[in-house]
């Protein structure tokens, strides 16, 4: 998604709609708020947002028996020991989007790409103009889940659009990779070119000593210069990366970098290194983020043409843009198989574009559940990456409870038996999939999930 800063630089892919799309048939949508689903999935239950957060929620990250979602205003932390009868335990107030987090031990992680005038918890927004405003990294103590605790600040180049734990061999660091894009020479942390990552290491015996150790340039020719044209038709250049998922036991990482798709070695976490580099001129507006299989032979790469904010699940836009793209990786090298969208025609008022997901643990096939903001959740198997295919769906119709192209699910994810989602205004969400061909999953036990740190499937791996 988006911030209002991102959103206002990148015009060359992010315009305002140009023409008239076609309509979509009446009865291809649901009512606002009728719940539409595939026979194999159960809708469990629904947490409302908290009051106390007043934004969006945003992106999540699971430990245990709980599960924290963020938030433009904060986080919250929620016991999912009974998934049935999941509860908030507390809320923390710290706004600066997008929030979105990540835990490891006692500690979470949140990115802050949203421009403040400084780095405490009763910061207000301000412009990125003035040398004085604040981005980055915020680290809480989340060891008392009742009263989570705000230990340190991390200031990076361009803020922290999203991040990527990427923890050593030996259990004594974690290292950040942080995220950003869209620089301005107007401003002062954020100059272009911005062709860069900001790599974090933070000591787990002392995190309050975490500080930025590297900024490599991943781009070093400059990266894809982008087609300047109106939205939908436009093409991002690439001024730093939007997303990178990290597989550390094998020592790979993919990076969706706004208009291009990367392979990385990460065997060394202090000093990535790129392997391999793909564009899609042809379909791909925005390269936002990206899944390893559980083998680490193929990479899903999602295009968030419109930034989040655009119906374009439509006969208008078609079936490859706004997808999912798969590529097998052969001999270090990505090489496409085919595209992905859900089929399902979306009304004019809902945003629905490819959004964030997860694997579920199934052996022997790859199998994924993913958010498309109003379209709702999917699940897809691209075993055969030539030839994904839907096997299970669950949406809502268009959430009426805030202004147009404005809901939906941020983030579906796979944990220990159940899929979670974050929807932007309505909470979280809890569904249960039953399917001959997930079944298994749910005698996987997960100790925690960072969707961007994949690790092999416990007891599954290959």
């Amino acid at each position: 998604m988006l911030t209002p800063r991102r959103a206002l630089i990148l015009v060359a892919a992010f315009v305002a709609l140009a023409g008239s799309t076609l309509p979509v048939q009446a009865a291809d949508i649901p009512a606002p708020g009728q719940i539409v689903m595939s026979p194999n999935i159960q809708h469990v239950t629904n947490v409302p947002k908290p009051e106390a957060l007043a934004d969006i929620h945003t992106d999540m990250a699971f430990q245990g028996d709980y599960a924290y979602v963020g938030n433009y205003s904060g986080f919250s932390i929620y016991d999912i020991k009974h998934p049935k009868r999941t509860s908030l335990v507390s809320s923390v107030v710290c706004p600066g989007g997008q929030m979105d987090v990540s835990v490891h031990g006692d500690l979470l992680f949140g990115s802050v790409d949203s421009s403040r005038n400084n780095d405490s918890c009763s910061s207000t927004s301000q412009s990125a103009t003035l040398k004085e405003s604040w981005e980055g990294m915020r680290i809480f103590d989340v060891s008392d889940k009742a009263n989570p605790k705000y230990i340190k600040s991390i200031e990076t180049n361009c803020g922290s659009h999203t991040h990527t734990l990427v923890p050593d061999k030996w259990g004594r660091n974690v290292y950040i990779y942080v995220s950003s894009y869209a620089p301005s020479d107007t401003f002062p942390d954020c100059k272009t070119p911005h062709d860069l990552i900001s790599i974090i290491k933070v000591p787990l015996d002392n995190p309050a000593a975490a500080s930025v150790i590297a900024t490599p340039n991943l781009f070093p020719d400059g990266g894809y210069g982008g087609v300047p044209l109106p939205y939908p038709n436009g093409k991002s250049a690439t001024t730093g990366c939007h997303d990178i998922t990290a597989y550390p036991e094998k020592g790979i990482a993919a990076g969706a970098c706004m208009g291009d798709g990367i392979l990385l070695d990460i065997r060394n976490p202090e000093q990535p290194r790129v392997t391999a580099t793909v564009r899609d001129e042809t379909n791909f507006a925005f390269w936002h983020s990206a899944t390893f299989n559980n083998d680490g032979t193929k990479v899903i790469f999602t295009d968030e043409l419109g930034g989040g904010s655009r119906a374009t699940c439509n006969e208008a836009i078609g079936p490859n843009r706004g997808a999912n793209a798969y590529y097998d990786i052969v001999n270090g090298q990505l090489q496409f198989r085919s595209y992905f969208k859900i089929a399902r025609h979306q009304a004019d008022t809902e945003n629905c574009v490819a959004h964030n997901g997860s694997l579920i643990p199934v052996k022997g096939r790859d199998i994924m559940v993913q958010a498309w903001y109003q379209g709702g959740i999917s699940v897809v198997d691209f075993t055969d990456s030539a030839h994904p295919k839907e096997i299970a769906f669950f949406e809502r119709g268009p959430d009426n409870t805030a202004p147009a192209l404005s809901g939906g699910f941020w983030s579906a994810y796979y944990y220990n038996g159940y899929i979670y989602g974050s929807d932007f205004n309505l909470g979280l969400d809890v569904l249960k999939i039953n399917d001959s061909r997930t079944n298994q999953a749910n005698w996987v036990k997960m100790r925690s999930l960072n969707a961007q740190t994949q690790a092999s499937y416990p007891g599954h791996g290959h």
